[in-house]
């Protein structure tokens, strides 16, 4: 009945059916308990079913269920909004809402195209990707994702792009250390910005992280960089920070820990805790202030049906208060010195199984030794050994991570790196 995402059809693996869930739990049918160490895609920063966001959620449904944000407005998203704005300490002017992080990122792309258009400068029509990026699954974020294992099937439908190499300080693509590292990957795009870069309208980068793609790590000088570039270029800059966003780094956001400023923020995934769908996208006065006029054509006509849906901007703003109220980045700078930890014994115990062990904040990851395909099918069977120790992993071909929720206790920690060492005992 159901089409899976991002699942091969035809397959000898089948789909655990959870009937369930509470704290870094997920139950089976049967009852059995399973530590979701994924946060089910990255979403469920404070475990599953929290009683607050619930409460939030009820409380919201029997005041108002939904109404158009296109002329209308409610307290529910206002104060979301000013909640937002106040947690990315009033960096941004305005937040747009939409339901999930490929919209948020497709919604940020168009601003950024209409910006220049808006402010007189129409020739700026270029956008600028990196080799490992993902960004979502609409044309237009699949354009500006390098993703050619998820998306190469559609490349002839896509929107033209430049693509530059990403950045990886763990595999360095250009085999340098990070001892004597110069940046040398951003040289191919500040050569092309000398002659080009009144031509680009915006360059669009997942922080610090490139997650999608393989959890690729880079150094955060590389963001300062390019930062530095779309300044000197009147060059948008987008930041995705669809999976960074909300603490994910060991700080509220991934500009913050780089110390950047981007012009557009997108923010999807742990903004209600995963408990339901919503995203937003931040802008700042300069952006805004292109869009803020009296002509119909100056106007961003985009809209979705579910835009600020009151009970999912009363989940979101529970969330945040969860989040600053439990001081969840001190859970996720506690869990990275766990995982620093882990992983050194999991190194020593393993190392001729797996490699180029990465650590930051709530992410754990490490790559078996094997080839680098996300349709190596190494990973697959990895997670059903995993899962036979109640524990859900759900690795990218041979590059396992493990994103747990903030709150998960220690003796789930200790399960699922006991759940490791057998998958790599038994494969």
């Amino acid at each position: 009945m159901i089409w899976h995402p991002y699942s091969i059809q035809k397959t000898k693996y089948s789909n655990l059916k959870i009937a369930k869930a509470k704290e870094e739990f997920l139950y089976d049918e049967a009852g059995k308990a399973y530590i979701d160490a994924v946060a089910s895609w990255w979403v469920s920063i404070h475990g599953h079913n929290h009683p607050k966001i619930l409460e939030s959620i009820y409380k919201q449904l029997h005041n108002l269920d939904h109404v158009i944000l296109a002329g209308f407005s409610h307290e529910a998203a206002e104060n979301l909004a000013k909640k937002t704005l106040e947690i990315t300490k009033n960096t941004f002017r305005k937040v747009f809402y939409s339901d999930n992080g490929s919209c948020a990122n497709e919604i940020a792309v168009k601003i950024a195209y209409q910006y220049h258009i808006n402010s007189g400068d129409t020739k700026r029509k270029k956008f600028i990707r990196f080799s490992a990026s993902y960004h979502g699954d609409t044309i237009g974020t699949m354009s500006l994702s390098g993703s050619e294992s998820f998306h190469g099937v559609f490349k002839d439908m896509l929107l033209p792009v430049k693509e530059f190499i990403s950045a990886d300080c763990y595999s360095c693509p250009l085999q340098k250390s990070r001892e004597n590292c110069e940046l040398d990957c951003l040289q191919n795009l500040k050569t092309y910005l000398e002659t080009d870069g009144n031509t680009v309208a915006a360059i669009i980068i997942e922080p610090i992280v490139q997650a999608a793609c393989g959890f690729k790590f880079y150094k955060k000088e590389i963001l300062q960089e390019i930062d530095k570039l779309c300044r000197q270029y009147g060059i948008v800059f987008i930041l995705d920070e669809v999976f960074t966003g909300f603490g994910r780094l060991g700080e509220n956001f991934a500009y913050e820990y780089a110390n950047v400023s981007p012009d557009i923020l997108t923010l999807a995934k742990a903004f209600s805790g995963g408990v339901l769908p919503i995203a937003a996208t931040l802008v700042n006065e300069k952006i805004y202030e292109a869009f803020y006029s009296e002509e119909p054509e100056k106007a961003f006509y985009h809209g979705h049906t579910m835009t600020g849906n009151p009970p999912s901007a009363a989940a979101a703003l529970s969330s945040l208060e969860l989040y600053e109220k439990e001081n969840r980045l001190l859970e996720v700078r506690n869990l990275e010195k766990v995982f620093a930890k882990k992983l050194k014994l999991l190194q020593e115990k393993f190392p001729d199984r797996i490699e180029k062990l990465r650590v930051l904040g709530a992410i754990a990851c490490f790559n078996l030794k094997t080839e680098d395909s996300y349709t190596n099918p190494i990973g697959k069977e990895f997670a059903k050994t995993c899962l036979e120790k109640g524990v859900i992993l759900r690795p990218l071909g041979n590059v396992v991570y493990i994103t747990p929720p903030y709150i998960i206790k220690e003796e789930s920690i200790e399960q699922i790196f006991e759940a490791i060492e057998y998958s790599l005992t038994n494969l």
